[in-house]
């Protein structure tokens, strides 16, 4: 058990332990209070599909609905920011609700669930609170059976367009992380000479440092891989969700491109850009279906020539760098080049934990992903005060590996506090703090 100093904490703490580590993350906090303060957390961990549960406290029973000292009704205010919630009425459904939970946030597109407990279902002084301590290894949820398995037809047509294609993009969202595919990602890749984007929210998906990667798009990506998906003639998208940050204007976003779609959310297929092929199902079942019906139709040889296509990749990389000036003698030193440094000195499996801000932008630019799973970050409710508690989070996953927290100056202010935990709980992150005293994407936002 690790007590942090602020619920706030508590939830992004669990948070990015379940980045690291892809299984599910928990706090435990109190009523009223306690519980509000964790709904941030708790929509963060929604729009970024990470499975959390976060188990609340609550008035006795007998007290619900009469205003009772802290008493709040967490499951009606969560409801917008999780994926489910639970009031337990029964202490015989305690055992059987917990493991509900559990494998609720854990499967499908995974996301945050919420607990809440009445303090007489588990008061040892209440007679009637006895119940279970048998942990059901089976749940019975009718309705809910997420879909996994491609539909083998829409893979076959989707492997026709792959065929075809002459100008081909990967677009990899933050799916393919929560379904641990970026092994069968490199083998896609590899197979059918298909350039890689990586979103935000998929940093570390596929390394950096492969020919075929051309890094980040959208409104804060390079100029290569924007260029590349508005050029494309098929888009294949694998776990993301044409987000607004990406995309831009719909209407003039990648227009001669079609669309193959590979999602295990039907809700996410044609929300934003109708597919061409939509395939709904976990994206690392959904790759190797295609891998394997790639190799059966004659593999690598099959594919159109992609010559032409990447040698004019390669013109835009030579002559469109990321790159930034840098400090004059006297200057202060710029973030880009502090984050360069930190990056060249540590380990190559370093997670770094971002707050959110232009530090945030900097660290997914300029630090190299060539590991999955290494990359933590607020993507989309865009969590200021994420970075040090995710950071303390993760090295509590993994305790061997380095951890940085890269943080800017107001995001820090927010969950400083969480300093006292990584100290008291022995869990040594490293901090660097950006400060350029300005909240700059804040106040470029308000300007637009």
């Amino acid at each position: 058990h690790i007590l942090v100093r602020h619920e706030q904490g508590a939830v992004h703490a669990a948070d990015g332990y379940a980045r690291a580590t892809g299984g599910v993350g928990v706090c435990l906090v109190t009523s009223g209070p306690g519980a509000t303060n964790t709904v941030t957390g708790l929509a963060s961990a929604y729009m970024d599909s990470i499975p959390i549960v976060v188990i609340t406290g609550q008035v006795p029973t007998n007290l619900i609905g009469n205003d009772a000292f802290q008493e709040v009704d967490i499951v009606g205010i969560t409801r917008p920011c999780t994926k489910h919630n639970y009031l337990v009425k029964d202490p015989w459904q305690l055992a059987k609700t917990l493991r509900e939970a559990f494998y609720i946030a854990k499967s499908g597109r995974p996301g945050p669930v919420l607990v809440d407990v009445p303090k007489d279902i588990v008061d040892a002084n209440n007679p009637d609170a006895y119940f279970d301590f048998v942990y059901p290894t089976e749940v019975d949820l009718p309705g809910y059976s997420p879909s996994t398995a491609a539909d083998p037809v829409a893979v076959e047509r989707a492997v026709e367009l792959l065929l075809t294609a002459e100008r081909p993009v990967l677009y990899v969202g933050g799916g393919v992380l929560k379904a641990r595919a970026a092994e069968i990602l490199h083998r896609l890749a590899e197979l059918g000479d298909l350039p890689v984007v990586t979103t935000l929210m998929a940093r570390g998906a596929f390394p950096d440092s492969h020919e075929l990667t051309l890094g980040m798009p959208g409104m804060h990506g390079n100029y290569t891989a924007v260029t590349a998906m508005q050029r494309s003639d098929l888009l294949i998208a694998m776990g993301s969700r044409f987000d607004d940050r990406v995309t831009g204007k719909v209407g003039a976003f990648a227009p001669d491109a079609k669309v193959i779609h590979v999602d295990i959310d039907p809700a996410e297929h044609g929300k934003v850009r109708q597919p061409d092929v939509s395939i709904v199902g976990d994206c690392r079942l959904a790759m190797e279906a295609m891998v394997a019906e790639l190799e059966a139709r004659g593999g690598a040889s099959a594919f159109a020539d992609h010559t032409p296509w990447r040698q004019q990749l390669s013109g835009w990389q030579e002559k469109y760098p990321l790159t930034y000036e840098a400090s004059a003698p006297g200057e202060y030193v710029k973030p880009q080049f502090v984050l360069e440094k930190l990056r060249d000195a540590c380990p190559a499996d370093t997670i770094v934990a971002s707050g959110v801000g232009q530090h945030q932008m900097w660290a997914s630019q300029y630090w190299d992903f060539d590991h999955p799973y290494t990359w933590i970050n607020s993507g989309g409710l865009g969590t200021m005060g994420f970075s040090i508690p995710a950071a303390i989070g993760a090295k509590a996953a993994m305790p061997e590996r380095t951890v940085w927290a890269v943080d800017g100056d107001g995001c820090f202010q927010m969950t400083a506090q969480e300093l006292v935990t990584a100290s008291l709980e022995g869990l040594p992150i490293k901090v660097a703090l950006l400060n350029n005293g300005y909240l700059g994407m804040v106040l470029s936002l308000i300007h637009i």
